[in-house]
Parts: structure tokens; sequence; C-alpha cells
């Protein structure tokens, strides 16, 4: 994913508080998006089984729907 992905990724998580959902694309994983942590480029990630990871820049996707709009959901810090 290039930076500019990234940036967004991390603006629609932390200004506009919504959980971006991702994709890992090493491990085909999924996910939402709940922070970024810029020194590592890396995004923390709630799982779809509830548990939490962190993936960096380059093994993430954003997932779009069928009209190529980007997936999101009101944040949820649960």
């Amino acid at each position: 994913m290039g930076y500019s992905e990234y940036e967004r990724i991390c603006y629609l998580t932390e200004q506009r508080e919504e959980n971006v959902t991702l994709r890992n694309t090493r491990t085909g994983m999924t996910g939402h998006s709940m922070g970024c942590t810029y020194e590592g480029n890396t995004v923390q990630v709630k799982l779809d089984d509830g548990s939490l990871d962190s993936w960096g820049r380059e093994d993430i996707s954003m997932v779009t729907n069928e009209t190529g709009r980007i997936m999101t959901r009101v944040r949820d810090d649960s």
C-alpha cells in the first residue's frame, strides 16, 4: 500500500472515528482499523474474531464494495 492510502486509513480512523475494513495481503485475514503508529508505519487492527493485531503498511489493502467505495463502520472501541 502506498503512503497516501495509509494516510487515508489513519485519517478516517483517527479523525473521522470510522473503522476501515482491511485485508492483510500476506495472510488473507480481515479486520477493522483501530489506530495508527506513524513511527512504525503500522495499523492496529481488530480482527473478525475480536482479537487485536498490528499490520505493517506494506501488508494492508482497503476492502471496497462492488461499487468501489471504501468499507467503513462507525467506530467501536469495545
